[in-house]
């Protein structure tokens, strides 16, 4: 029985899945930073008006857990090995 090479086989498919991937991730990364930095203006303004701003920063510590988490899903997928 003949072997079927499934790495040349599939590996276009791979590569683009990929690259779709990585190109979603991006346009979240670059969408987040917008609102990250409109949430750390928001606090600082909060906390200069000298109003209540907890749940502010508490958005804000969340936004930037979010942001690390996509940030892990980019590095992985550029550190696959490329076709």
């Amino acid at each position: 029985m003949d072997q079927v090479d499934l790495a040349s086989w599939s590996a276009p498919v791979d590569r683009t899945s990929i690259y779709d991937e990585l190109s979603r991730v991006e346009r979240e990364v670059v969408a987040a930073e917008r609102q990250l930095a409109e949430q750390e203006r928001l606090v600082l303004d909060l906390k200069r008006k000298g109003q209540q701003f907890t749940g502010a920063e508490k958005e804000l510590e969340r936004l930037r857990e979010c942001q690390r988490q996509r940030d892990q899903d980019r590095q992985r997928l550029l550190s696959l090995p490329q076709p």
